[in-house]
């Protein structure tokens, strides 16, 4: 009480001048309406901008929702559209057996959404980090892809993080067709620009042209069929001759890589302890 007291001596001419100041304010406001209606005006200004800057704050931070269900949504479209190539190309196709069909294999799948914390585009053995790992269901060799096409595959997990060998990295080997054409061959890299790679040993019969798409086919256990790979921009002969290697403009732009999606599939687990089985049993064999 005595501070209390002390203070107000020492500064009751202070307060006396911000209680006389905030009275003639309020009068000056209230009682001449050209001030008050300036002091409306430039106070709807102010809460106006504040207002704006919540907004774009709250839009800011919503982006990265969006994002993630704009990967999602555009990955569904691509097994849609696959869905849809399939069946068109056949007769005697019916609409319930269609969409009985795509129900079927759609729900053989779950995208597990995931950011990229770490990436790399200019060395040989390129890595990306996600940050989801075994507690949210990532298992090594599931497959990874975002809302433009492929980007490699699970190599480990932790409990919170996982590391993926993209297709910019040396050991990158995937199965791959050509659209509409039926013929395949494996994806890799040489290490070069990041916007290119290669089909290997697509056999001589195939028939095929530059500006052909180049797609997942499905053979493995990793990855659906359908997913973008890019585009062919130019055809060569293999070294040896009895193939073709085929250039590959990559529809994913690795550089500016953000959201992505781990690809699991019912039976997952139960198909890779089989495939781990079989190869032990051949080692032993050997």
């Amino acid at each position: 009480m005595h501070n209390l007291l002390a203070f107000l001596t020492q500064y009751y001419h202070w307060l006396i001048f911000l209680f006389l100041e905030v009275v003639s304010g309020v009068m000056l406001f209230k009682y001449n309406s050209y001030q008050g209606s300036t002091w409306i005006s430039s106070a709807n200004a102010v809460v106006g901008t504040v207002y704006e800057w919540q907004s774009g704050i709250e839009h800011f931070f919503s982006l990265s929702q969006r994002s993630e269900e704009l990967t999602k949504r555009n990955l569904l479209l691509e097994r849609q559209v696959e869905l849809l190539r399939q069946d068109l190309a056949e007769a005697n196709v019916d609409s319930s057996r269609f969409q009985k069909r795509e129900m079927e294999l759609l729900h053989q799948y779950e995208l597990i959404s995931a950011k990229v914390v770490s990436n790399t585009v200019h060395r040989i053995d390129n890595l990306i980090t996600i940050d989801k790992g075994s507690a949210d269901g990532v298992k090594t060799d599931m497959g990874v892809a975002c809302g433009t096409g492929l980007v490699g595959v699970v190599y480990q997990t932790c409990d919170h993080y996982s590391v993926v060998i993209p297709v910019l990295n040396h050991l990158s080997h995937i199965s791959v067709t050509i659209r509409n054409r039926g013929y395949f061959g494996y994806l890799t890299w040489d290490g070069r620009t990041p916007v290119v790679a290669y089909v290997e040993d697509v056999p001589r019969h195939a028939q095929f042209k530059n500006g052909d798409w180049v797609e997942t086919s499905g053979y493995s256990s990793i990855f659906p069929p359908g997913i973008s790979v890019g585009k062919i921009v130019d055809i060569k002969d293999s070294e040896d001759g009895l193939s073709y290697r085929l250039k590959v403009h990559l529809s994913t732009d690795f550089s500016c890589l953000r959201d992505v999606c781990v690809i699991t599939e019912q039976g997952f687990t139960e198909r890779m302890e089989l495939q781990q089985a079989a190869i032990d049993s051949l080692k032993r064999i050997q």
